[in-house]
């Protein structure tokens, strides 16, 4: 589920616990049928570089799908938002 921090940034809202294992930025691929579900996480990254390297490769590879990269709860980018 989507929302928005009291500074405005978007938050997505998670269930249950998440351990990052160390690779804080996480790339997503959304389900192309429900506007507010992740359908997988595509990717775990340690730097925000390397997290947008494989945003735009998974942008390439799926075309027209949404995408994101987030830390935590914050969305650091959006391919909606291109």
């Amino acid at each position: 589920m989507i929302d928005s921090d009291g500074d405005g940034a978007k938050v997505v809202r998670l269930d249950g616990d998440s351990d990052d294992g160390g690779l804080p930025f996480c790339i997503e691929l959304w389900d192309a049928g429900k506007a507010d579900a992740v359908e997988k996480m595509l990717a775990r990254a340690t730097s925000l570089g390397l997290a947008r390297a494989i945003f735009k490769a998974a942008g390439e590879e799926h075309p027209g799908r949404r995408i994101t990269v987030r830390q935590g709860r914050r969305i650091l980018a959006d391919s909606e938002e291109r």
